[in-house]
C-alpha cells in the first residue's frame, strides 16, 4: 500500500497554478453522469485532483465566497462529510437540507425549487432516489447541479476509485478493474469511468441484475475511442482472473430492503472472501464504495487486509469534489500567494 503523500512545499506558485488553470475545464456545467465528461476532462480532474491533494494550501481561497447546497434524500458519510469539508476547505460555505423524511419536490415543483435555490446558492449538490430528480433540477437551475448520488450512478465516487487506482497503479491503461456483484448504480459509473480512461474492466453480476444495456452500449461507444476493454459476464471467477483491482458493492442498496433475503441468495457466489481473491494477481487491491455490509459482500479478511485501499477511496472523494467543485463554481480560480 502506499503511504500518504507529503505535501510538498513551500508549494505550487501562482505561475503553475494560473498554468494548470488554462488547462483544466468543463464543457458543461453541470455534472450529472460520467457521460457528461470527455475523456481528456476525465483525465483533467484527476490530474487537478494530484494538485489539490499535494497541496491544499494553495487552494484555500479558490472559492471564496461561493456557497452550495446540498439536499439528501438518502442517508449519507462520506458523500455529505466530504463535499462539507471540500467546500469549506476552497473558502466557500455548505449548507444542508435533509430530506430524507420527502422528497425534495414533495412541498412544490422542481422547477420553482430551482429558481428559488438559484437566487441564494452558487451551486445544488443533491443525493436522490430518483435519477429524473437531478436532472430536472440540472434543466431548470442556472447554476452548476452535482449528482451526489441517484440510483442510476454514483459519478463523484467512480471518479475518485479511478483516482485511487491511478495513486496506486499510475497508468490506467495497463490496468484490470474487475467489479462482481449487483450491476447497480455504482457498476455503471464504473464502466463509464473505465471507458474513459481506457482502463480494461470486467463485470460480472448474477443473471436479472446485470448493468442496464444503455449503460454498457454507451461504455462499448466510448471504448472504441479510447481503447478501453469492457466485459460483461455471470461468472465471478472468470471477472477477477488475473485482475489488478477487485471492487464490490452491496447486494441491497438503499430503497431495496424488502429485497434483501432474496438478493443474499442471489448473490451468494460473488461474495469476495481469500478464495476468490486468490484468482486476482498477487497483491491485487480490494475497493469497496462504503458502507460495507461485512460477511454479505465482502469477509472481514478481505476488507481489513494490506490489499484493502477502501479508505484511500473514501479520503479521495475529498480531493475530487474539491476538484470538481473548483471547475464547476470557481470561474477564475488562482493562486492564494
Amino acid at each position: 500500500m502506499l503511504s500518504k503523500p507529503a505535501y510538498a512545499k513551500p508549494g505550487l506558485g501562482k505561475a503553475t497554478l494560473k498554468k494548470a488553470q488554462a488547462s483544466f475545464g468543463l464543457s458543461k456545467p453541470d455534472l450529472i453522469s460520467i457521460q457528461d465528461l470527455a475523456p481528456a476532462e476525465v483525465e483533467g480532474i484527476l490530474e487537478l485532483t494530484s494538485m489539490v491533494k499535494k497541496h491544499p494550501r494553495e487552494f484555500s481561497r479558490t472559492l471564496e465566497g461561493k456557497q452550495i447546497v446540498l439536499m439528501f434524500e438518502k442517508p449519507s458519510l462520506r458523500t455529505r462529510i466530504t463535499f462539507e469539508v471540500g467546500m469549506r476547505g476552497l473558502g466557500g460555505n455548505a449548507m444542508f437540507v435533509d430530506q430524507r423524511d420527502a422528497h425534495i419536490d414533495a412541498r412544490e415543483s422542481l422547477a420553482d425549487i430551482a429558481h428559488n435555490l438559484e437566487r441564494w446558492v452558487d451551486g445544488i449538490v443533491l443525493r436522490t432516489f430518483e435519477h429524473k430528480t437531478v436532472l430536472q433540477m440540472a434543466e431548470h437551475a442556472s447554476v452548476p447541479v452535482i449528482n451526489a448520488l441517484t440510483d442510476w450512478e454514483h459519478p463523484c465516487q467512480a471518479l475518485a476509485d479511478f483516482f485511487t487506482l491511478k495513486e496506486h497503479y499510475g497508468d490506467l491503461r495497463k490496468i484490470k478493474v474487475a467489479y462482481v456483484g449487483d450491476g447497480n448504480n455504482v457498476a455503471h459509473s464504473l464502466l463509464l469511468t473505465a471507458a474513459a480512461t481506457g482502463s480494461w474492466i470486467s463485470i460480472a453480476c448474477p443473471a436479472g441484475y446485470e448493468t442496464a444495456r444503455e449503460v454498457a452500449e454507451a461504455g462499448y461507444e466510448l471504448a472504441n475511442e479510447t481503447g478501453a476493454k469492457i466485459e460483461i459476464m455471470e461468472d465471478p471467477a472468470a471477472a477477477v482472473a488475473d485482475a489488478d483491482a477487485v471492487y464490490t458493492d452491496v447486494w441491497t442498496s438503499m430503497g431495496e430492503e424488502s429485497e434483501g433475503e432474496q438478493r443474499r441468495g442471489v448473490f451468494l457466489p460473488y461474495q469476495v472472501n481469500p478464495k476468490l481473491m486468490k484468482l486476482a494477481k498477487p497483491g491485487a487491491l480490494f475497493l469497496h464504495c462504503l458502507p460495507a455490509h461485512r460477511g454479505e459482500e465482502v469477509v472481514d479478511a478481505v476488507i481489513d487486509s494490506e490489499q484493502s485501499v477502501v479508505f484511500d477511496q473514501a479520503e479521495n472523494r475529498l480531493h475530487v469534489q474539491k476538484s470538481i467543485l473548483m471547475l464547476l463554481l470557481g470561474n477564475s480560480w488562482s493562486a492564494n500567494a
